[in-house]
């Protein structure tokens, strides 16, 4: 594969130094709410990655321990592979953004054997290459037929007659994200790696990428997930996958380190029953994109107010009120 570019060059200049769409905010929101725990409480210690879907999992899960428990939480963003490596050590208690069994593969083979696996908190996830439905402005021309959408590729193998239209780029998120691993792998089993670039950026890199060209109406193709705010918000399309190089469905997956059922079992118990579905988790999402990620923990609690029954199943039995 050629060296990547910057994403600049696919946002062009008007672009350059631009503010991140959602993710601004969200490393100064880690530790808001602290007040709301008891200090002499030791701190549940959470590991997450800044995408969109972990953020709100994770601030969640921080405003149940800390409104519902009243057990202080601090949450940690990095990277996915560092992540991984700070629940397999100890140094984490868990983390709720483990995408299984294909997204993060190789981190399960390199750190499973050192995390305790408590099973999808969220199933039916979805990864792949994603392409605009439909152009901007009028759906409709004047017979009442249906316009032609803004990118009629269907399947990957069609990206290779039409590398042209799509600036020789698949714009992409973090180098260490598995849906980067998977998009190398693909770009192979393709036959695009001489044709395509995949470039480097994180999440909200992406999005701008992705609606600066539905605004000006040119092509794109980018590595998109499902569940994700945008699905909601855009009519966005999956490139058929023919060779399942992305997989099908999945889930997102629970881990804790080892030693914590022993040591906190209250802890353990919590993040064990800890679940919800796309819809819900859409629901927070939109909230905290709305806000730009600055009150990512307040919308988790609006959130929890809401969804009341939802929340009492989290609570451990021997600590229910």
């Amino acid at each position: 594969m050629k060296a990547s570019r910057t994403l600049l060059f696919c946002l062009g200049p008007a672009f350059a130094g631009a503010g991140s769409l959602f993710l601004a905010g969200c490393g100064q929101q880690e530790e808001s709410g602290e007040s709301a725990a008891s200090a002499e409480v030791e701190p549940v210690r959470l590991a997450y990655v800044e995408w969109s879907t972990e953020i709100a999992s994770t601030h969640l899960v921080k405003a149940f321990f800390q409104e519902e428990l009243g057990i202080p939480c601090r949450i940690l963003p990095m990277q996915p592979r560092e992540m991984w490596a700070a629940v397999a050590e100890g140094t984490v208690d868990g983390m709720v953004s483990a995408w299984l069994p294909l997204t993060h593969e190789q981190y399960f083979a390199e750190f499973g054997d050192e995390v305790v696996d408590l099973g999808p908190n969220l199933e039916g996830t979805r990864l792949g290459l994603v392409v605009p439905e439909v152009k901007v402005g009028r759906q409709t021309g004047p017979t009442g037929k249906q316009n032609d959408p803004l990118v009629d590729v269907t399947s990957i193998p069609e990206l290779a007659d039409h590398a042209n239209r799509f600036n020789h780029a698949i714009i992409g998120i973090d180098p260490g994200a598995g849906i980067m691993h998977r998009t190398e792998e693909a770009l192979e089993t393709y036959g695009l790696e001489d044709r395509f670039e995949l470039i480097q950026g994180d999440e909200s890199s992406m999005v701008e990428a992705l609606l600066a060209a539905i605004r000006q109406q040119r092509w794109v193709v980018v590595t998109g997930w499902e569940p994700h705010w945008l699905f909601g918000r855009y009519n966005l399309r999956f490139l058929e996958d023919p060779e399942n190089v992305y997989g099908k469905a999945e889930a997102i997956h629970t881990l804790v380190r080892k030693g914590l059922q022993e040591d906190r079992p209250e802890v353990y118990a919590a993040l064990d029953a800890f679940s919800w579905n796309k819809r819900q988790m859409n629901q927070l999402m939109s909230w905290i994109q709305r806000d730009e990620g600055r009150f990512a923990y307040q919308n988790a609690i609006k959130w929890m107010e809401i969804h009341k029954d939802e929340v009492a199943a989290w609570v451990p039995s021997t600590t229910a009120r």
